[in-house]
């Protein structure tokens, strides 16, 4: 049973690594909540479900060093630090201009 609670814990699916009971109330719900666009709209990646579906098919997200493009991925406690935008994604570019952060160093062929 330690397993499985220390499991769902780092999931992200219960609130505390020692309690059984929480397991007995877990819903399916719990579960959708989890998947990596529901986290991108929880964390202001994007401002509705459908348009964070459509970044993750079109490979516009990464989690650490690799590019996602399963919008059905569980996305754990520890995977939610890393999510970012893919290097060569224009939505990454568009966010560093807004706040005044672009590199221009690789437009000029270096």
């Amino acid at each position: 049973t330690q397993v499985l609670l220390e499991k769902l814990y780092s999931m992200g699916l219960i609130r505390n690594p020692q309690s059984l009971e929480d397991c007995e109330k877990l819903p399916a719900s719990a579960f959708c909540c989890r998947r990596l666009p529901v986290v991108m709209v929880r964390m202001k990646f994007c401002p509705d479900l459908i348009q964070a579906i459509k970044f993750v098919q079109q490979g516009h997200v990464r989690i650490g060093p690799n590019i996602v493009s399963n919008p059905a991925l569980l996305v754990t406690r520890e995977m939610e630090d890393h999510i970012t935008w893919a290097e060569g994604s224009k939505i990454r570019r568009q966010v560093q201009e807004f706040n005044e952060e672009v590199d221009d160093y690789h437009l000029l062929g270096n």
